[in-house]
């Protein structure tokens, strides 16, 4: 009874929703001791309805909100904890992933049957569309082209947004969903059409909706859209008339860490998992290993421009009148997703432990190299039409070997992105503080401190993302039960994972995926696929057809005599 009375006394709570890629959570962590008090997870379902293609439900979204909510307030209750003392509400979300919905209605405009238009193509019926276009979907390529095709010198990088111009941002996304969704295209000239990240609909739904719901996004999700200025904080009237969209249907910008009705902090996943590791200093780094994998490091207060194929992005701006700090960001399309693909297309495994224990049964690829890009390859390269390779395969390869191959992937990458963050700064990292899904995989952490030749150090208390939008909501202004000065903070017990092959073998090893990667690029191609592109076919094929009818008459001339 004892025990249950000091739960009771624990003082100020600080909750985070992370509404990520595939799942939602909600966490309840204590103000004083960050200690994670209760959480509950449910996954979300995506839909590949065509190749390339990767959508979600928002409504799903939403209520996997509200359930998680709901099911980790009754275990607080069980647990004789008083949810009254939940004082603030932090969101972490998914970046980049598209939504537009109706402000009169609060209803995402593009689910279910969709009647879709386009300049290229016949008007259709898809059936089963889901409603949000999420991060890693590639439809937008050919628009992609045609915005590079009319800007000077063909040059897709963006000096404002800090971003190239690729299917991986929102603009694009949204683009695309005003120019083939008749909904959408309809709602945006009756001004009803409302914008926003996978963020601002959870705030604008759970701040009231259509009964005055507060419709708000913050910087570092803003700065993932390529509509907005990172040197001025706030959205840019030519960038969005370069992506022809109107101003007004996007949410206010904020900052990641004030009151916007229910909700008091909003950060970008990757932004949040900075802010929880405590990366505050410039030069400080985290990797982020869930359905893809980020490199984020902290270049304080001025933004650097990155000449490897790195993104420059708000990392945080933690109240109304703090400074913006910036970061350097390398982003892995695939690093999580390449372990749901071998359980969920290939069916080798049935759980995610069952692959490191696969890979650890062998302890090498024996020669196999995998390189997942799905989805293109984003950093440091940005080229939509790689597609996945698996080579070096011979007799003896079996699963094992293709199961150490993925995790090995997954490491390759982060090391490409590593070295390009020290060329960009010309600071070599001495460790590399990770957290995400991932690293449980105890395999992964080791391969991974042997590839990149340093240190990794791993957190004993993996959910660090969460942490950093409780961290934000606590500090909130108004709010402030959450301290962020460095001598309050509390000091994270961690596992650090050395490097155990010598550097050669690790060179090695990272040059032949480096020649893997080579063979991956330039796979796919916007352009129409039709027997009749090749000329010699084309004839050949039209020739058949003509000798085909040339004998069909000639054979009826012969019966009618």
């Amino acid at each position: 009874m004892a025990a249950s009375s000091n739960r009771i006394m624990l003082g100020p709570l600080v909750a985070a929703i992370d509404q990520g890629t595939s799942s939602t959570r909600f966490l309840v962590f204590n103000a004083k001791t960050a200690e994670l008090l209760s959480h509950h997870q449910v996954e979300i379902k995506q839909s590949f309805p065509k190749e390339g293609w990767v959508e979600e439900d928002p409504k799903e979204i939403l209520q996997s909100v509200y359930e998680c909510m709901d099911r980790t307030c009754e275990k607080l209750t069980q647990l004789n904890i008083d949810i009254s003392n939940i004082k603030a509400i932090g969101v972490t979300n998914q970046r980049e992933t598209t939504l537009v919905w109706d402000k009169e209605t609060g209803e995402p405009l593009y689910n279910s049957y969709l009647l879709l238009y386009s300049p290229e193509s016949n008007i259709q019926i898809i059936p089963d569309l889901f409603g949000c276009l999420v991060w890693l979907d590639l439809r937008t390529q050919s628009t992609v082209e045609r915005l590079i095709n009319k800007t000077p010198g063909r040059n897709k990088n963006h000096l404002k947004t800090g971003l190239p111009i690729s299917t991986y941002f929102s603009a694009v996304k949204l683009r695309w969903l005003m120019d083939n969704v008749e909904k959408v295209h309809e709602a945006v000239l009756s001004h009803r059409a409302m914008f926003g990240t996978v963020d601002s609909w959870l705030i604008w739904c759970l701040t009231g909706g259509k009964k005055g719901g507060v419709h708000c996004t913050d910087v570092t999700n803003a700065s993932r859209t390529m509509l907005f200025n990172i040197h001025t904080m706030d959205w840019d009237p030519e960038l969005c008339k370069y992506f022809d969209i109107p101003m007004e249907i996007l949410p206010k910008v904020r900052s990641s860490s004030e009151i916007y009705g229910l909700m008091v902090s909003c950060l970008g996943d990757q932004s949040a998992a900075l802010v929880g590791q405590m990366c505050f200093k410039d030069g400080q780094a985290k990797n982020t290993y869930g359905t893809g994998c980020f490199l984020l490091k902290n270049v304080g207060t001025k933004p650097v421009m990155s000449d490897h194929g790195l993104l420059t992005t708000v990392a945080y701006k933690l109240g109304r009148d703090k400074p913006a700090c910036y970061a350097l960001e390398g982003s892995v399309a695939i690093a999580g997703a390449v372990v749901r693909w071998l359980k969920d297309n290939l069916g080798i495994i049935q759980t995610s432990t069952e692959l490191e224990e696969l890979a650890a049964d062998v302890g090498t690829s024996y020669g196999c190299y995998f390189v997942p890009a799905f989805s293109g390859l984003y950093a440091p390269y940005w080229e939509p039409s790689a597609r996945g390779i698996i080579c070096g395969l011979t007799q003896f390869t079996n699963r094992s070997h293709l199961a150490f191959a993925a995790l090995e992937a997954v490491c390759f990458q982060t090391r490409e992105i590593l070295d390009a963050m020290n060329q960009d700064s010309g600071i070599h990292l001495s460790q590399l503080q990770v957290d995400g899904g991932m690293t449980s995989n105890r395999l992964l952490m080791q391969l991974q401190a042997d590839i990149l030749c340093i240190p990794v150090v791993k957190p004993s208390m993996p959910e660090t993302t969460a942490l950093g939008a409780a961290m934000a909501a606590g500090a909130a202004e108004g709010v402030s039960v959450w301290s962020l000065t460095p001598e309050d903070l509390t000091e994270v017990t961690s596992e650090k994972f050395e490097p155990q092959i010598n550097p050669e073998e690790s060179e090695l090893r990272y040059a032949r995926w480096k020649k893997a990667v080579q063979r991956a690029m330039n796979w796919e191609t916007t352009e129409p696929t039709s027997i009749f592109s090749s000329v010699p076919l084309g004839f050949y094929i039209l020739g058949s057809m003509f000798m085909l009818i040339g004998a069909k008459y000639i054979a009826g001339q012969c019966e009618s005599e």
